[in-house]
C-alpha cells in the first residue's frame, strides 16, 4: 500500500513537471510579448507619422480610402529641411512644345488609344486646398519586410545596361526591357504609356512601367527619379494597376521612398492620388489606354517637376534632395522592369507590359510612344541614339521604331517563363 502510494505520488509529481513544462512553452515568453508590443508601437507611429489628418475621406471602389490632405500637412513636411518651406504652387517654366501637342483623341481610331483616370474619382473628389493620399493599413506595414523597409525599393535594381559584368545584374533578380539614352545632359524627360494589368506569380514579386532620371553612377552615390505603373501584392495587397513614383539620391540605401511614404516630394494638386487603381487598362485586341508623364527641371528654382496627362501638374521634388541631379541627369531609361524570385527553381512567369512580345504589335503587346527629353534650352526634343537592353530576349523583350504620330516610340514586354525561357 505505501509502495502504492509512493509510486502515485512520483506519477503525480511527473505530471505536475510536465503541465509546468507545457504551460511554459505555450504562453509568451518577456521577450516575446516585448518584441510583439514593440513591433505594435512601431506599427501605430508609423500610421501616425504616414496617415494625416483628413478634411474628407473617400472610398474608392477598389477598397482603397483617398484621405484628402491639407497641402501644409502632407508628409514632405516631415523633413527637416522644408520646416520653412514656400510651396511652389506652379512651375517657372514648362520645356518648350508641352502644350504644342495634339490631345489624345476621345474617339478609338487604328492606332489611337484613350485617356485614363483614377478609380476613386468614381465616388468623389478633394477639395481646393488638399491632396489626396491613399491611406496606409496595419497590414500594408505587416507585409513588409519591416516597418522601416516598408514603401521602399531594394538596393541595385537599376537596370544597368553598360555594365562589364552583366551577371551581376541579374543575380539581384530584376529583370529589365528599356530603351535609354546617356553620354549628355539631360534636363527632363517625357513619354506615353500603355497601361495592363499584368499577371503575378509571387506575392513578393511586381512587374512596372517608368521613366527613369539617373545621375551620378551605378555605385552608391546614384541619384534617381521614378514614375510610371506598377502592379505590387507586397506593397498595395493587391493586384490592381496604380500610377506611382519613387525618388533615391543614394542608390535606394537609405533616401527615398514610393509615392509620399516619406518626406521628399511635395504634391500640390488635389486630383490625382499617388499611388492609386489606374482605370481602365488595356485589353488584349481591344481597347487600349495610356498615359502621359513628363518630369522635367525648373530652370530658375533646380525642382523637378512632375506632370501627369495633359493638364495635371502633380508637384516636384525639392532640388536640395539631390546631389548629382541638381544640375542634370546623365542618363535617362524608358521601359519595364519586373522581379525574378525563381521562387520554384524556373524563370517567373510574372509578365511584364501586356505579358506578349513586341513582335505582336498595336492591341497587344505594351508601348512607350512619343519619347521625348528635355535638353539644356528647356525644349522638348526626339532623343538621338536611343539604345535598347535587355538581360533575356527570350523572357522580355524590347524592339524600337519611328514614324508618324508616335514619334519615337517601342514595343516591350513579354510573359517571362515559356518554352524558350525556362
Amino acid at each position: 500500500m505505501a509502495m502504492e502510494m509512493q509510486s502515485g505520488g512520483k506519477m503525480m509529481g511527473f505530471l505536475v513537471i510536465l503541465l509546468v513544462l507545457f504551460i511554459e512553452m505555450a504562453a509568451p515568453t518577456t521577450a516575446s510579448r516585448n518584441s510583439f508590443s514593440t513591433q505594435t508601437l512601431e506599427v501605430q507611429n508609423q500610421l501616425k507619422l504616414l496617415n494625416k489628418p483628413a478634411v474628407k475621406s473617400i472610398k474608392s471602389p477598389d477598397g482603397d480610402i483617398i484621405d484628402c490632405i491639407k497641402l501644409s500637412h502632407q508628409p514632405a513636411f516631415d523633413h527637416p529641411m522644408l520646416k520653412n518651406h514656400k510651396i511652389q504652387m506652379t512651375p517657372n517654366f514648362h520645356p518648350e512644345g508641352v502644350f504644342g501637342e495634339n490631345k489624345v483623341a476621345s474617339k478609338m481610331k487604328p492606332g489611337s488609344s484613350r485617356n485614363v483616370t483614377q478609380m476613386w474619382h468614381l465616388n468623389g473628389r478633394c477639395p481646393e486646398g488638399t491632396i489626396p493620399i491613399r491611406r496606409t493599413r496595419k497590414d500594408d506595414l505587416l507585409r513588409a519586410s519591416s516597418i522601416k523597409a516598408f514603401g521602399k525599393k531594394r538596393h541595385k535594381t537599376i537596370p544597368q545596361p553598360k555594365s562589364a559584368d552583366p551577371d551581376l545584374i541579374t543575380q539581384s533578380g530584376h529583370q529589365h526591357a528599356i530603351a535609354y539614352v546617356d553620354e549628355d545632359k539631360y534636363y527632363g524627360a517625357k513619354a506615353t504609356i500603355n497601361v495592363w494589368e499584368p499577371k503575378i506569380q509571387q506575392p513578393n514579386e511586381f512587374s512596372l512601367s517608368q521613366i527613369w532620371i539617373l545621375g551620378g553612377s551605378f555605385g552608391e552615390d546614384l541619384n534617381s527619379i521614378e514614375a510610371g505603373w506598377q502592379v505590387s501584392p507586397d506593397l498595395y495587397g493587391d493586384n490592381h494597376t496604380r500610377l506611382f513614383t519613387y525618388w533615391t539620391s543614394d542608390a535606394y540605401q537609405a533616401t527615398g521612398c514610393y509615392n509620399l511614404l516619406c518626406s521628399g516630394f511635395i504634391q500640390i494638386n488635389n486630383e490625382i492620388a499617388m499611388g492609386a487603381s489606374i482605370y481602365p487598362v488595356s485589353s488584349y485586341h481591344d481597347s487600349q489606354y495610356d498615359i502621359s508623364l513628363l518630369v522635367w527641371k525648373d530652370p530658375k528654382e533646380g525642382n523637378w517637376w512632375l506632370q501627369f496627362g495633359n493638364s495635371y501638374v502633380l508637384g516636384y521634388w525639392p532640388a536640395f534632395l539631390f546631389s548629382y541631379l541638381s544640375d542634370s541627369a546623365s542618363m535617362i531609361e524608358w521601359g519595364g522592369e519586373v522581379v525574378n524570385s525563381e521562387s520554384d527553381g524556373q524563370h517567373t512567369s510574372t509578365q511584364m507590359g501586356s505579358g506578349h512580345f513586341p513582335k505582336e504589335g498595336f492591341g497587344k503587346s505594351s508601348y512607350f510612344k512619343n519619347i521625348q527629353i528635355v535638353d539644356g534650352s528647356n525644349n522638348l526634343r526626339v532623343p538621338k541614339d536611343i539604345a535598347t537592353f535587355t538581360e533575356q530576349s527570350n523572357c522580355y523583350d524590347v524592339q524600337t521604331g519611328k514614324g508618324g504620330n508616335w514619334g519615337s516610340y517601342f514595343y516591350y514586354g513579354g510573359p517571362g517563363r515559356n518554352a524558350n525561357c525556362p
